[in-house]
């Protein structure tokens, strides 16, 4: 099975793409989607769409997993977050693909085995179960890359998870 995680974001979309065989993680690829606070928020968004689109339609994934929206202190912050995920649900709706939310708590306990873990903890073990040589940077792609792997952990409840 091959999921998209993704890590929304408006400046920096993080993505990570993984094959699941069993109880075996492999990546495809990861990266970052980034938008220049210059340009208008519709183009930044038609940006995150497009790019987004690109890596669904080279990599067919089966599903896609995001972490939860969570409440931010700075609303305006949390509404820009917001419109980024939707631009990643409609991408991948248009693709007819399911989406899969997980809260932080989620993906640190699926990942480390702890929900409390630290950031270096969850990076440090994304490496490991992903057989990478060093931990895949920016943070964001890690962040992406640590969904999917939660998700992957997950597909035999994911039911729970899809995004209603």
């Amino acid at each position: 099975m091959v999921i998209l995680g993704i890590d929304p974001g408006l400046a920096i979309v993080g993505y990570g793409v993984i094959e699941v065989l069993g109880n075996k993680y492999g990546v495809l690829d990861y990266g970052i989607i980034t938008t220049d606070k210059d340009l208008y928020i519709p183009e930044r968004l038609k940006l995150i769409y497009d790019e987004l689109s690109l890596i669904i339609n080279k990599y067919n994934p089966e599903d896609v997993a995001m972490e939860e929206l969570f409440f931010n202190k700075n609303v305006k912050t949390a509404i820009k977050v917001g419109q980024a995920r939707g631009a990643a649900i409609l991408a991948a709706k248009n693709k007819g693909l399911d989406i899969f939310e997980y809260t932080p708590l989620q993906v640190k306990q699926a990942v480390v085995g702890y929900g409390r873990a630290e950031k270096r903890q969850v990076q440090e073990m994304v490496k490991i179960l992903l057989n990478l040589k060093t931990i895949p940077k920016p943070d964001d792609a890690a962040d992406a890359l640590a969904i999917a792997i939660c998700h992957g952990s997950s597909i035999k409840y994911k039911d729970m998870f899809r995004m209603k």
